[in-house]
């Protein structure tokens, strides 16, 4: 069988990435969803193996060391996220395209380890004031998380030239619309240079 394609979602915190995956997800069957691995601290409704593979940061650092890491990064220090190998060939002996949902750095990392078997898309909001509207809204994240928060993504926003497309969330069902339509060429171009 032929392997799958990676289809690669990154954005700054806030910009509605997430939901478009989800809604991907939940709409067709191509895709199977790349599960990251962590050494942060399992939140109260998230389930190992679903949400996130929770290591402690010795298994972590010894997969490092097994090179299991397709890639990883050190988010905060002694928090490390990376995507598992394994996770990628679990999904293709599916049959399915692997769907990621990354920080811009990981999204990076992806797309130069894949080339042309990645469509790496970076989703953004209109502008930083519209995120920090968004960020206060979601009623999760402190006065100091949402200005961290605001400074990371103006960091990240430095890199969206990096991506192969980039789509301007204004419009979550135009967004998801055109993510759709961003697969659908990528995918049929793939499969069209295979013939």
């Amino acid at each position: 069988m032929d392997k799958g394609r990676l289809i690669i979602f990154s954005a700054p915190s806030g910009s509605g990435k997430t939901t478009i995956v989800k809604h991907l997800i939940k709409n067709s069957s191509q895709y199977g969803f790349s599960i990251s691995a962590t050494t942060r601290s399992k939140r109260e409704n998230e389930v190992d193996g679903r949400d996130y593979y929770f290591l402690d940061i010795e298994e972590f650092k010894e997969k490092l060391l097994h090179h299991e890491f397709v890639e990883w990064e050190e988010v905060y220090p002694d928090t490390f996220y990376g995507t598992l190998k394994s996770e990628i060939e679990r999904i293709w002996k599916e049959g399915k395209h692997v769907i990621f949902d990354v920080d811009v750095k990981g999204g990076i990392n992806l797309k130069k380890h894949y080339k042309k078997k990645a469509l790496a898309l970076f989703v953004k909001v209109p502008s930083l004031e519209v995120l920090e509207k968004r960020l206060r809204q979601r009623n999760t994240d402190s006065q100091e998380s949402i200005k961290k928060r605001l400074s990371k993504a103006k960091y990240e926003l430095s890199f969206e030239d990096k991506f192969d497309c980039v789509i301007v969330n204004d419009d979550l069902p135009m967004a998801i619309e055109e993510a759709e339509r961003q697969i659908e060429t990528f995918l049929k171009r793939e499969l069209i240079s295979k013939t």
